[in-house]
């Protein structure tokens, strides 16, 4: 059975593992808890055999408003030295924490499947880069804030999101004006797959989806997991010592 978290609701229902942000009173604000949660359940996804597919999706009405304000004020004690370089590698080490914690969905050999209704802010864009697949409801809207606080989204939206979408143009405009894209727009630019017209139809679509997916070869889905993987390019290094074969190189582009 799944383990007890603070600020997720994890289930598995055969082999459909739901993961669901739920701090609903607080829009599901990504806290310190709940960054460092999100990878102990991935990980438990990974290693737990009759787990074959993830759905991540939020509890209330958003699915969440991004990194908690509450734990950035935190972390100014916490990284602060009377020496500013030693301040920055604290800092730098944070970060590097909090990039790990979200890449654990992209280590999960499981396919994840996002369900997004409501608001998907900043933080929450960057989780929602590491899914395999994102799905929304028609109220969805999503932003790229972090410019609003004097920030940059440095946990892997800037990376991640313009091979999502195929533009650099549109990401960075995004970035630089912290503007905010409804559903339509996120799924003209391939944000997502598909654009449902309520959260209840979401979560029906999402979960009929991924019990299809479910069906498939046990052994098949890790595979095509590593092969749709920006990671593969390791594989090969590892495997032939460096030699890629052409036909290949298509997947690690």
């Amino acid at each position: 059975t799944p383990m007890d978290f603070e600020t997720l609701a994890v289930a598995l229902d055969g082999p459909i593992a739901t993961v669901r942000l739920a701090r609903p009173d607080k829009a599901n604000a990504m806290n310190l808890a709940m960054w460092h949660e999100i990878r102990r359940a991935f990980q438990w996804i990974d290693e737990t055999p009759v787990a074959r597919v993830a759905i991540l999706e939020g509890e209330g009405r958003h699915f969440t408003a991004g990194i908690d304000l509450a734990m950035m004020a935190g972390l100014l004690p916490q990284v602060h030295d009377d020496c500013d370089g030693r301040s920055r590698e604290k800092l730098r080490r944070v970060i590097l924490d909090l990039q790990d914690t979200l890449s654990s969905l992209e280590r999960c050999r499981k396919p994840v499947l996002a369900a997004i209704h409501g608001s998907c802010i900043g933080g929450g864009v960057d989780l929602i880069c590491c899914a395999d697949m994102r799905y929304a409801a028609a109220d969805a809207q999503f932003s790229i804030r972090e410019i609003d606080i004097g920030m940059v989204a440095d946990v892997g939206t800037l990376q991640r999101l313009p091979k999502i979408v195929g533009s650099e143009g549109w990401v960075r405009e995004l970035a630089y004006t912290g503007r905010t894209v409804d559903a339509a727009e996120a799924r003209a630019m391939g944000l997502v797959s598909r654009v449902f017209d309520t959260r209840e139809a979401l979560h029906a679509g999402v979960r009929e989806i991924a019990t299809s997916i479910a069906a498939k070869s046990g052994a098949g889905l890790p595979t095509v997991r590593a092969f749709s993987s920006t990671r593969l390019m390791t594989i090969f290094f590892v495997t032939t010592g460096g030699a890629v074969p052409p036909s290949y190189r298509r997947f690690t582009a």
